[in-house]
């Protein structure tokens, strides 16, 4: 009989981390089932239910902890504007940065046998590093070992250089396993789209711009990335998807921006991922999201970590 992991999915955005949790357990013959999904945003709520079939609870400050269904595993990519170098890096002075702390008090009532949480890699220098130790501290407090890494999108397969912090809490104790990455990155060539339509070529100004910045092109794709300090480079793959940044700050040869299925393939997310939303509304809950890739190698290595099932691909969780 399969092990059954339940899971609740908090900050759910467009469901990153269910993608990566239940491809994770079906490696290792786990039988893991989504009991409860959390997230304010409307838009990310519509692109949840047409691919899961449910629409998540909004507020999380409003959700009755103690009535929340028991689960194994909390997974959280809680939001990250407030330790993020392109906000303001307030993080627990902005109201956000606290909401954490509704990740702790559901921990502390249903004390799930392990945790995951997403956040952006500035997170461990927040403060002179006091953000992450406070948060650690508070899971230490509720009875959790716990681990974390800085890990990149570049080193799991995805053509996108996206580094975030993983933390792992485990109530009974145990080692992480973390992963090691993919042998090998997809090219962008396999994820660009061969005709893309007219409406995401930049203006002739624009494209002109670009090019008077870049030595030459390649014959290769690449994707040109101009910083806020208006420096413009050309890598073989992109750099971080952003959901507040300018329309061309990322073009592909310097020419057009991504497609919004282009950027859901840059984060992981398969082909048949239904997009339910605008352009626009796309373009910002991919560049909120998390590198499917990374969150399936991580909680690979937390299942195994843990015991659970019966062990998976090399290739997603190999141990350090």
């Amino acid at each position: 009989m399969k092990k059954r992991v339940r899971y609740i999915d908090l900050f759910c955005g467009i469901g990153g981390f269910r993608l990566a949790v239940e491809a994770a357990a079906a490696r290792r013959g786990l039988d893991a089932r989504c009991v409860f999904s959390c997230d304010i945003d409307r838009n990310c709520a519509r692109a949840y239910e047409a691919n899961f079939g449910e629409v998540p609870v909004g507020d999380i400050t409003e959700v009755d902890a103690e009535r929340a269904p028991d689960h194994e595993l909390l997974v959280a990519g809680f939001p990250c504007q407030p330790f993020s170098i392109i906000g303001r890096m307030e993080g627990f002075e902005d109201a956000r940065g606290t909401l954490f702390f509704d990740i702790a008090r559901i921990v502390e009532k249903k004390r799930p046998e392990a945790l995951i949480l997403e956040n952006v890699k500035t997170l461990k220098g927040h403060n002179g590093g006091k953000t992450l130790e406070r948060i650690l501290g508070a899971l230490s407090e509720l009875g959790y070992a716990t681990d974390w890494r800085t890990l990149n999108a570049l080193d799991f397969g995805l053509p996108q250089k996206r580094e975030r912090i993983w933390i792992v809490g485990m109530r009974d104790g145990g080692k992480m396993k973390w992963p090691q990455g993919a042998e090998r990155m997809v090219p962008l060539s396999e994820l660009l789209e061969k005709n893309p339509p007219e409406k995401f070529f930049a203006s002739e100004r624009i494209r002109k711009k670009r090019l008077s910045s870049v030595a030459r092109k390649s014959s290769e794709p690449t994707i040109w990335h101009e910083n806020k300090s208006g420096n413009v480079s050309a890598h073989p793959y992109s750099c971080a998807l952003r959901a507040g940044a300018s329309h061309n700050y990322l073009l592909v040869d310097g020419e057009r921006r991504l497609t919004p299925r282009e950027m859901l393939r840059l984060q992981g997310f398969p082909d048949d991922f239904k997009i339910a939303c605008s352009d626009s509304q796309t373009r910002r809950q991919a560049g909120n999201s998390l590198p499917v890739n990374v969150a399936e190698a991580v909680a690979g290595g937390l299942f195994d970590a843990l015991g659970w099932g019966r062990g998976g691909s090399p290739d997603a969780s190999g141990a350090e």
